[in-house]
């Protein structure tokens, strides 16, 4: 479960997480868009939820998105990375070796 725990106030650094998380809004979103009208704000804000969850790439979570970690595909996207990772190292050391042995 859930435990919800008060924070002092105005004292941020106290709840880091949801501090971070509204930076983040504020600079990808509302910022950018500049809404001036309260429903316009209310969809951008949404729209963005639903990208930060789906589509942002999180480096807390080792660049996956928080919705691939819940879903539990966290540890077949890093294994398909290493492995695209593996044959491009080993491209290289191909394409290295020969072109030396042209030299």
């Amino acid at each position: 479960g859930m435990t919800h725990v008060r924070t002092s106030p105005y004292y941020p650094q106290s709840n880091g997480k949801i501090e971070l998380w509204h930076k983040s809004l504020k600079g990808e979103c509302i910022r950018v868009k500049t809404p001036l009208y309260l429903e316009y704000a209310r969809r951008l804000v949404a729209e963005y939820v639903m990208h930060y969850n789906t589509v942002r790439l999180h480096g807390a979570l080792g660049y996956v998105t928080p919705a691939d970690m819940l879903a539990g595909r966290a540890e077949q996207i890093w294994a398909e990375r290493n492995r695209k990772h593996a044959a491009a190292h080993t491209q290289r050391r191909a394409r290295h070796a020969a072109g030396a042995s042209e030299t």
